[in-house]
């Protein structure tokens, strides 16, 4: 599970059980700023403690049990490989998560966003598109590609294949 992933669950626990951020965030003794860039992805290590506030509150609890098995394709990982091949550094997982997440480009990784957007297989894209907005407001990701395609000049027409995701 990705840090992403957590922050999600949380919120849409919080919101279930009709809490603002700010007064999850004071039960749990954290700012709400903190609160809200958990919940978003862009802030990727809480800490322990901290996290356990949180969960505490929401009446819920981590476990740690056997991974399952991976049946279905990581296309985070596929993409950062896709977008990789040609540089010397390599794109990042929590680079491109928190890029996604945020419509952002990180420092050093404009050309390879722009190589993955134009590069990539339709399918990888939509898959990725897919696994990311399972942790994010609908529709933000698309919208953030769009923003990145844009930002980065990438040639591909990304509004064609975005509408059919």
């Amino acid at each position: 599970m990705r840090a992403q992933e957590l922050g999600y669950a949380i919120r849409r626990r919080r919101i279930e059980r009709s809490l603002t951020q700010a007064q999850l965030a004071a039960a749990a003794g954290l700012s709400r700023t903190t609160l809200n860039q958990f919940e978003t992805g862009l802030l990727t290590d809480l800490g322990v403690k901290k996290l356990q506030a949180i969960l505490d509150q929401l009446g819920l609890t981590l476990s740690i049990r056997e991974a399952p098995r991976a049946s279905r394709p990581d296309f985070i990982r596929m993409a950062c490989t896709t977008a990789s091949v040609s540089y010397k550094s390599a794109l990042t997982e929590d680079e491109l998560v928190r890029s996604l997440i945020s419509g952002k480009v990180p420092p050093g990784k404009r050309p390879h966003l722009r190589a993955l957007l134009d590069e990539a297989t339709t399918s990888l894209l939509k898959g990725l598109v897919r696994e990311m907005s399972r942790w994010t407001k609908p529709g933000r990701v698309k919208k953030n590609i769009a923003r990145i395609a844009r930002d980065v000049g990438a040639s591909r027409r990304i509004d064609e294949w975005l509408t059919t995701v």
